[in-house]
């Protein structure tokens, strides 16, 4: 008879947890230190400037208002 134990459960070793990635950590900055989308034209739906008086054209075309039709 051998003295070494049978092999079964005991002698595995747990199943090792999948390497994830850290949490972030918490950020304490000032959130109004940043500029926001709001913050700019874009933010207000404003076009990118494009020079030339069609650019311009079209913008007052797109911008006239209702009682100047």
């Amino acid at each position: 008879m051998s003295t070494a134990p049978a092999p079964g459960p005991r002698d595995s070793k747990p199943p090792q947890p999948a390497q994830t990635k850290p949490k972030p950590a918490l950020i304490f900055d000032d959130p109004l230190d940043q500029q926001s989308a709001d913050d700019t034209d874009r933010g207000w739906g404003e076009r990118a400037p494009a020079g030339g008086s069609a650019a311009d054209l079209a913008r007052f075309l797109d911008e006239k208002p209702p009682h100047h039709i």
